[in-house]
């Protein structure tokens, strides 16, 4: 199972490389180059940003962009490099989406150019994920106390939700026995080294990395469903309950309940109107190919992408596109 994880993250990495070979045949004076953020190279972010660019550069003769990810460290970094302007577009959480926006959080309260960001659309659902090894006696949400955790690494979304969860249990870092911030590719080895107890993920199922961890050694997923996590839920818009699949993980046959959150793919008002009109051009009048080039966008529709958590306004480019095939009338906000 473990070697046919690998050739599935070989073929996502596929997807995600972007052929500079190919930007060399077209006159560059001809070109507008883009940058998306996108998150680590284990996780859903890179392949769906590496997706978006593939269709992006199969028609750049006709509207002269191309289009490259970057591997970063997720949502917050993504956020933050948009806002002082050094990416174009990024893979963000709809909850920190939110908080950029608006300026509601420790990490962008401080930030006034979170009103320059703009809406492309949404994507994936992503749940909240808990992984523990089954020998660590973990199995719900609260026995994590007194346990070696896996918060996440600063500045990605999964460590910023956990610390969001972490407030509404009344819990603090000094509650674990260790806190630890393993990135995305060392989480699954860290588990399966017995280096930590657990560690947390906020990603779109099937998860390349869950499917790492739950084939190399023992693991079971926790249920993250408890009174402090519905209220969570029940206050906060941008989340919403989510169920993992049953039987889509080795030794994990029953579903599990959980909450999570939608990544959407966020760009600045400085980027020109032409260049977001034509990269969702390319996603959507190919969504059927986009739909194929990764498990988690199986369920995707377009008037979900259009409307569906997305807190920052629409940009006009994106708007324009959506307004011609009906997706959008013209007087919505």
């Amino acid at each position: 199972m473990l070697s046919e994880h690998k050739g599935l993250m070989a073929a996502w990495l596929l997807v995600a490389g972007l052929s500079t070979t190919a930007f060399a045949q077209s006159d560059p004076s001809m070109s507008t180059s883009i940058t998306i953020g996108t998150g680590g190279v284990t996780g859903v972010y890179y392949p769906a940003g590496g997706a978006i660019c593939r269709l992006v550069n199969r028609t750049r003769s006709e509207h002269g962009v191309r289009c490259a990810v970057r591997a970063t460290g997720g949502t917050v970094v993504n956020l933050t490099a948009l806002q002082t302007g050094e990416l174009e577009l990024g893979l963000a959480q709809s909850d920190w989406q939110h908080h950029a926006y608006l300026g509601t959080s420790e990490s962008f309260v401080h930030e006034e150019s979170g009103a320059d960001l703009r809406s492309v659309f949404s994507l994936h659902s992503e749940s909240f994920t808990v992984l523990a090894r089954a020998d660590a006696g973990i199995t719900k949400l609260d026995d994590l106390k007194g346990k070696r955790v896996n918060v996440g690494s600063p500045g990605s979304g999964q460590y910023a939700t956990m610390q969001v969860l972490m407030e509404a249990k009344g819990w603090e870092l000094d509650d674990f026995r260790e806190a630890r911030t393993f990135g995305p590719v060392e989480q699954a080895s860290a588990l399966c080294d017995n280096r930590i107890d657990a560690t947390v993920y906020t990603v779109g199922h099937p998860s390349g990395v869950v499917q790492e961890a739950t084939t190399t050694c023992d693991v079971r997923i926790v249920e993250v469903d408890d009174e402090q996590v519905r209220s969570l839920v029940e206050e906060r818009s941008y989340y919403r309950f989510s169920t993992i699949p049953a039987g889509m993980y080795k030794g994990n046959q029953g579903e599990v309940n959980s909450f999570g959150v939608v990544a959407t793919l966020v760009t600045h008002s400085g980027v020109p109107d032409q260049v977001i009109y034509a990269l969702v051009k390319a996603v959507f009048t190919n969504l059927d190919t986009f739909k194929g080039l990764h498990p988690a966008f199986a369920e995707l529709t377009p008037e979900a992408m259009v409307r569906e958590a997305l807190t920052a306004p629409l940009h006009p480019g994106a708007r324009q596109f959506y307004e011609e095939k009906g997706l959008i009338r013209p007087e919505e906000g």
